[in-house]
């Protein structure tokens, strides 16, 4: 009998000591996960990659110029730009056209955040959205 109880209390010792480290495991992911978010919430637009040298001029004056003119940027210059810069102007965009048209604001939003990985430095901006747009 006491062997019985010794071998229940060996696979009780053992059944915590694994699921103590799954649960280290949780946290020490849901650290890194927070980091990361922590990091993207300090992303800029400028910042990010994805726009040549030689657009950056013409996308400040049609940012400063307001929906249309960004709207016309975006459509003539969709192929050159490229993700993560690309999503944060159209999410900058999305913003302007709310006001004028928000059917095709949603639909802009549903289509950036279904490109939009979750490791992306614009997925906090998504998420903050969110409510906004859905």
């Amino acid at each position: 009998m006491t062997k019985v109880i010794g071998a229940i209390i060996i696979l009780g010792v053992l059944y915590g000591g694994w699921e103590l480290f799954f649960y280290w495991e949780r946290v020490k992911n849901e650290e890194v996960v927070q980091q990361k978010q922590a990091a993207a919430a300090v992303v800029v637009g400028e910042s990010l990659e994805g726009v040549p040298q030689p657009l950056q001029a013409s996308l400040a004056t049609a940012e400063a110029q307001g929906a249309a003119a960004l709207g016309n940027w975006l459509k003539v210059n969709d192929r050159l730009i490229q993700d993560p810069r690309k999503a944060w102007i159209q999410l900058d965009y999305c913003l302007l056209l709310s006001r004028e048209n928000t059917a095709e604001a949603k639909r802009i939003f549903a289509e950036v955040k279904k490109r939009t990985p979750e490791s992306s430095p614009v997925w906090p901006r998504i998420k903050k959205l969110e409510n906004a747009y859905e």
